[in-house]
């Protein structure tokens, strides 16, 4: 099967250390060993595609257990989980759970590698919006670090801005110590803000997967209104939640288009 040759995408196949899982029980800890040899075992059997699948299966049951079972989030547990949905051929899954490990470690390299290499795989092709493209490009701190990367920076021209300005108290007027206290500020401003403005998004917005093979759009709450797009929406399609009605979510994609799904078409981050 095709998808078995993109085996090497996984940079890091990771399982998850027993403290990382913070278990409080044998059970947890003999699920959590159950899984990983399953998924051990499906990997050794690329040639073998029809077994692979069973291990990959197996290996998802026990992980998908130890999150809902026992409440346990951590992002390694979520990576391999995704990891797991990947390689069985479940794009949508696979984008979902890279999603909720990356909300719980941002700015991980393995994580953000394997979340984009998921994304080239789906059918889907939605457009960004040229305004948006135009603010990515001029806020490139924004989009292109880490917030782990923009506290740090934040906090080095913030003790810089601090710095030189002990030395204009000392000194006196200069220009040089003047000029750096300005462009300091400006850098600590514009990164703090930015770390700022994140986390009030994260909490004020709830996002979203498709998780089913593929659903059509419509555009109201019911299966009488007509289709939203041309084509149906497949499994890997992100949105941002609007609001939910019956059954029904209302949905925003990356290109500003909406439309209604069925709930169990999709499951939220």
């Amino acid at each position: 099967m095709k998808r078995f040759s993109v085996l090497i995408f996984v940079l890091c196949v990771c399982f998850v250390p027993a403290g990382a899982l913070a278990a409080e029980s044998k059970d947890e800890l003999a699920m959590f060993a159950q899984a990983s040899e399953a998924f051990s075992k499906a990997n050794e059997l690329a040639n073998e595609p029809a077994r692979a699948e069973q291990f990959y299966a197996e290996a998802i049951l026990g992980y998908e257990k130890i999150v809902s079972d026992y409440e346990i989030h951590n992002a390694k547990l979520y990576y391999n989980l995704a990891n797991a949905y990947f390689l069985k051929g479940d794009i949508g899954r696979a984008i979902l759970n890279y999603r909720r490990a990356e909300k719980l470690s941002p700015g991980d390299e393995a994580i953000e590698k394997n979340l984009s290499f998921a994304r080239s795989r789906r059918i889907d092709r939605i457009e960004t919006p040229a305004k948006e493209m135009v603010l990515k490009t001029l806020l490139f701190w924004h989009y292109d670090f880490s917030p782990q990367a923009r506290s740090l920076a934040a906090c080095v021209s913030f003790a810089a801005v601090c710095v030189c300005s002990g030395f204009l108290v000392l000194r006196g007027r200069n220009n040089f110590l003047t000029a750096a206290v300005v462009l300091c500020g400006i850098v600590f401003l514009c990164l703090a803000s930015s770390v700022v403005v994140e986390q009030a998004c994260v909490q004020k917005q709830s996002c979203g997967v498709i998780v089913a093979e593929e659903v059509v759009a419509r555009q109201g709450d019911g299966e009488n209104y007509m289709a939203s797009f041309k084509e149906p929406l497949h499994a890997g399609s992100e949105f941002e939640l609007v609001e939910s009605r019956g059954g029904w979510l209302h949905i925003r994609l990356g290109n500003e288009s909406q439309g209604w799904i069925r709930v169990d078409a999709a499951e939220l981050i």
